[in-house]
């Protein structure tokens, strides 16, 4: 199995309270992937932070396999919720996958 995760930063322009709606938001349509994309077996955003945070949201998710995570980086439903629910609303980005 293959451990993503992804950390995000919420770009500083936006209101506390549009940072709010983004990540119901996104943690609504992310989280909906599940049983969507082959090989996904689990998917959370986590948007509840301790004050010491420096990161906005953090996906935890476990694929099948490599394969697999390489399948739900070009799905079609996982790209549609990056472009229209995650990238326009974020600054920084980070990544770590790895075999669990």
């Amino acid at each position: 199995m293959v451990k993503h995760i992804i950390l995000w930063k919420i770009d500083e322009k936006f209101s506390k309270e549009e940072k709010q709606k983004i990540m119901t938001e996104a943690k609504r349509e992310l989280e909906a992937l599940k049983g969507k994309v082959p090989g996904l077996l689990e998917i959370k955003l986590q948007t509840e932070k301790l004050p010491s945070s420096n990161a906005d949201m953090m996906l935890d998710s476990t694929l099948e396999n490599e394969d697999a995570l390489k399948a739900y980086q070009v799905h079609p439903d996982h790209v549609t919720v990056a472009n229209d629910f995650v990238r326009p609303f974020t600054s920084e980005r980070l990544c770590l996958d790895f075999k669990i």
